[in-house]
């Protein structure tokens, strides 16, 4: 796994041992930028479950101005961390290790997060939903400001009152849901 464009261009990235998490291959994560990068300058980004924080580190070295990453486990803080420091992005991020949705209460200051990644364990379906009725909640997402949830393809969550569906990108076993503000 390896940072795809931008300014860390090339630079390998660890990846959390175990099979806790799931690192986003590069051929999707390229789709997934590609479709996103008129999105990405000086964006402030929000990554939960961020595992190794590749999309984060993705979106800082593409433009992105600040990134806050959460994940809950050991393993992966320390590999976001070395991540962060192997790309010199620390100045540019906020790393907490703290469970989800809880820890969207410590981010209110940094609001609003133009761009939002959310890759919760497959296997606990109510993860997304819980956080987007959260992020809603505690208003971090802008009118402007995009929710990617990546799920298993015979997964769905719930979506809350508030937010839209604007686009599904389908790959073999998985799928990245766009979401946006509703326009009421």
């Amino acid at each position: 796994m390896r940072v795809i464009a931008g300014s860390a261009r090339s630079i390998p990235l660890k990846t959390p041992e175990g099979e806790g998490t799931r690192p986003t291959t590069d051929r999707i994560k390229e789709t997934l930028f590609n479709i996103l990068s008129p999105d990405i300058f000086e964006a402030k980004v929000l990554d939960l479950f961020a595992g190794s924080g590749q999309l984060a580190i993705e979106a800082l070295s593409r433009g992105a101005d600040k990134a806050v990453l959460i994940d809950s486990g050991k393993k992966p803080m320390e590999c976001i961390k070395a991540n962060i420091k192997k790309t010199k992005f620390e100045d540019r991020c906020t790393v907490i290790q703290k469970e989800l949705p809880f820890a969207l209460g410590q981010v209110v200051s940094e609001k609003p997060f133009s761009l939002i990644f959310i890759d919760a364990p497959y296997e606990e379906k109510s993860l997304v939903s819980d956080c987007l009725k959260e992020i809603l909640r505690l208003d971090l997402l802008p009118a402007y400001g995009i929710i990617v949830v990546e799920n298993a393809l015979d997964d769905t969550f719930d979506i809350p009152e508030g937010l839209e569906i604007y686009r599904i990108k389908t790959y073999k076993t998985n799928q990245h849901v766009f979401l946006k503000k509703s326009e009421k």
